[in-house]
């Protein structure tokens, strides 16, 4: 039985990526931080078919422990402060974690058992004012919020140690994905989140920054299939997963309001606000290499997406 673990475990995607490695076999032992209030919501329906290990991408000796325990085949970096506008205000300890966390789990890795398999987060946001579109694995970066600068550390720190010591280290380069399950703070989630208070009259306006802001959003669940791909293969390498094509905020929201009955335009407010300091306008990867050596294709499209959000969303409110 083969054995993985996974930082993040309680974020959307290690979510996802638990629930795909169970019913392909595996142990999977989480990596949970010790807090004073702890969020297990989105791994509930799991938590009697897992391990946890206590540790923390800021303490290199709780990440060797973690690895005495699980013992594990895999490791998949899920964890991250993953939120961009907080990397603003925050911007040391979003390096802390997105960044030099990496290394502090690489070294951990290589130290205990560098046999063992290593999966990255790497994050379109590295792209930022993009150099050609669509965006492949060999575009160059030019990341525009502090947490772009971070993932693009902990993408290349793992480059690094692939190269300089043979490590089966691969990144991800994952463009926007959504689940039922994204961060209330993610604009997906916001808007899905906003019309089910519409719709339900618990509220009666939404209010976003900029809606020309262009993304190539897919589905979590699909996403976490080609994580798993990429340590199956014969060589590590990196690779771009995206649905190779892009929609506005503005049509997001014009399907997620359909969806419910309702109109936009009674609703949606914009505050300059809510813009950030540096935006990142078009996002759209190329997921060419994924689908000729994983053979990965993403099975839920955009509009089938945000119907699934809004159902969630409207679902939970009323319970």
């Amino acid at each position: 039985m083969p054995r993985a673990l996974i930082t993040g475990i309680t974020g959307q995607d290690g979510s996802y990526l638990a629930e795909l490695l169970l019913d392909k076999g595996y142990e999977v032992c989480g990596v949970v931080r010790r807090s004073s209030t702890e969020s297990y919501e989105r791994i509930e329906h799991l938590r009697d078919r897992l391990t946890f290990a206590q540790a923390d991408l800021l303490d290199q000796p709780s990440l060797t422990a973690a690895l005495e325990q699980a013992q594990p085949d895999e490791v998949y970096n899920l964890a991250a402060q993953s939120f961009v506008p907080t990397s603003w205000t925050q911007p040391v300890l979003t390096a802390e974690f997105t960044a030099v966390g990496v290394t502090r789990l690489l070294e951990a890795i290589r130290s205990f058992d560098p046999t063992i398999r290593f999966y990255q987060a790497s994050s379109s946001e590295m792209y930022g004012r993009v150099l050609e579109t669509p965006q492949s694995e060999t575009t160059p970066f030019y990341p525009r919020s502090p947490y772009g600068v971070a993932k693009v550390y902990g993408h290349y720190i793992t480059v690094n140690y692939r190269e300089s010591y043979g490590m089966f280290a691969c990144s991800g380069i994952l463009f926007n994905h959504e689940s039922p399950r994204r961060g209330l703070e993610f604009v997906t989630r916001k808007v899905t989140d906003g019309v089910a208070r519409i719709k339900l009259g618990l509220s009666d306006h939404l209010t976003l920054g900029n809606l020309d802001a262009r993304r190539d959003w897919g589905f979590a669940g699909d996403y976490v299939d080609a994580m798993w791909r990429m340590l199956q293969q014969d060589e590590p390498d990196d690779y771009v997963v995206a649905t190779g094509v892009t929609n506005t905020v503005e049509h997001l929201v014009e399907l997620a309001f359909a969806h419910a009955g309702l109109d936009p335009a009674d609703h949606v407010k914009t505050d300059p606000a809510l813009i950030r300091p540096a935006e990142v306008d078009l996002l759209v990867g190329d997921p060419a290499k994924a689908r000729e050596r994983l053979e990965w294709e993403p099975a839920v499209d955009f509009e089938r997406l945000v119907q699934m959000m809004v159902d969630a969303d409207i679902e939970r409110l009323r319970r």
